[in-house]
């Protein structure tokens, strides 16, 4: 089981979870964070998301 970390950002706390060697960052802790005008279907929408995620792939 991976490692679960804390960082600050903006004054808000965003989890970084590591397992087997990789760091995701908690896109959930990331969406709190906003003012509940943003929402994953949005960000999923973004043209950057949309290229970063085939890359991924």
């Amino acid at each position: 089981m991976g490692k679960n970390k804390k960082i600050k950002v903006q004054g808000n706390e965003i989890t970084i979870i590591e397992n087997k060697g990789k760091e995701y960052i908690s896109l959930t802790d990331m969406l709190k964070a906003k003012d509940s005008d943003f929402f994953i279907s949005d960000w999923l929408r973004n043209r950057n998301t949309v290229e970063y995620l085939g890359k991924c792939v």
